[in-house]
């Protein structure tokens, strides 16, 4: 399938524009541009540009709030429970690992639970934040249930990403940003633009046989969790998956397990939701709070470089450390464009119209 390359600035400002169209404030609109092109940047389509109508259609629905009174609920030194009030999760997010990264600085530890927000973007953005300040930084989120357990032909989990972000000193940070699924449902999206066929392992049909049916989730089957099956340990993947869907859902007051709002505005939100909209979770660590940050970051140096200098397996260039494909390519993105599929220019050109906001082709 063709694609059309269109470079940082003008997906940007376009954007941004865009979230300001909604009524987002300023702030909050730069904020969320940022979040959102950080996919497209890193490689991670699936989350990045092609989420934005989804984004709009959740407020046309009444489900995003533009302008939310995000606030700390509860806090204890080192602990906060955030209220997003609706918002986009690409603000309410930012605000929340702001909170742990405030209170990672007082008391060596910031550990926030956020509930009644929204689809976050990447995961990984947010751990990254905590770069910045010699912080470690964790970061998950529940979704809407497109997973089935292991053993199981219903949906009760979200595709659940946890990412982790640890500095370094002269090397690049260690930052690991997955789905608890085989394959992220941004991914299926896209081979359903591109009208190829899914990988095995990746989803089951209605009666939880394997398929590759791309679009076997509109006909009642489910993704898998990370493993695939029992015998490549999807029990792992529905356990790690579970454990965010906790911490995120059950620990902050939002919905949880089938009852997360589903992405998709018109599909329909659950009849029962047992807490309020999706639930996020935030950590950051303050190197210092355990050891000399240069002493670590010294170690994280040397951890780096011997797994990069470890023998390859036949066939493969080299080893590779989590979060350098995803930087590599951030360097390239940013200097020769991001390719956008032709149903997501479509897509832009139709919120072009709605909002008349030019989309300028390169």
């Amino acid at each position: 399938m063709s694609s059309t390359q269109f470079s940082y600035q003008q997906l940007a400002s376009f954007s941004r524009q865009v979230f300001l169209a909604i009524g987002c404030p300023e702030a909050d609109a730069e904020t969320a541009t940022r979040v959102l092109l950080s996919a497209d940047l890193r490689g991670i389509d699936s989350h990045g540009i092609a989420r934005l109508s989804g984004y709009i259609r959740l407020w046309e629905a009444g489900r995003v709030n533009a302008r939310p009174d995000v606030q700390v609920i509860h806090e204890t030194p080192s602990t906060a429970v955030v209220d997003g009030d609706r918002g986009l999760g690409l603000v309410v997010a930012p605000f929340a690992m702001q909170v742990a990264i405030d209170k990672a600085r007082q008391v060596g530890t910031g550990w926030v639970s956020v509930q009644n927000s929204n689809h976050y973007g990447i995961a990984g953005w947010h751990a990254m934040m905590a770069l910045q300040h010699d912080m470690i930084g964790i970061s998950m989120t529940n979704a809407s249930a497109l997973v089935a357990p292991t053993f199981s032909t219903e949906r009760m989990l979200g595709t659940n990403p946890i990412a982790v972000a640890i500095p370094a000193g002269t090397e690049p940070a260690f930052v690991a940003d997955m789905a608890t699924t085989t394959a992220a449902n941004g991914k299926l999206e896209i081979l359903q633009r591109k009208k190829q066929a899914a990988p095995p392992g990746w989803i089951q049909d209605a009666d939880g046989h394997p398929t590759t049916d791309a679009h076997a989730l509109k006909s009642g089957g489910a993704l898998l969790p990370l493993g695939g099956d029992r015998e490549h340990g999807s029990h792992k993947g529905y356990a790690l998956g579970a454990i965010v869907d906790i911490l995120s859902g059950v620990l902050s007051g939002a919905s949880f397990g089938p009852w997360v709002p589903p992405f998709p505005a018109y599909v329909p939100m659950p009849t029962y939701m047992p807490g309020k909209g999706i639930g996020h979770f935030f950590g950051a660590m303050r190197i210092d709070a355990f050891r000399p940050a240069e002493d670590f970051k010294s170690n994280m140096d040397q951890w780096i470089r011997r797994f990069k200098s470890a023998r390859p397996a036949a066939g493969e260039e080299k080893v590779l450390v989590p979060g350098d494909p995803e930087r590599e390519l951030e360097a390239e993105r940013m200097q020769q464009g991001i390719p956008l599929l032709q149903p997501v220019v479509e897509d832009l050109q139709t919120l072009s119209q709605r909002f008349s906001i030019p989309l300028i082709i390169s």
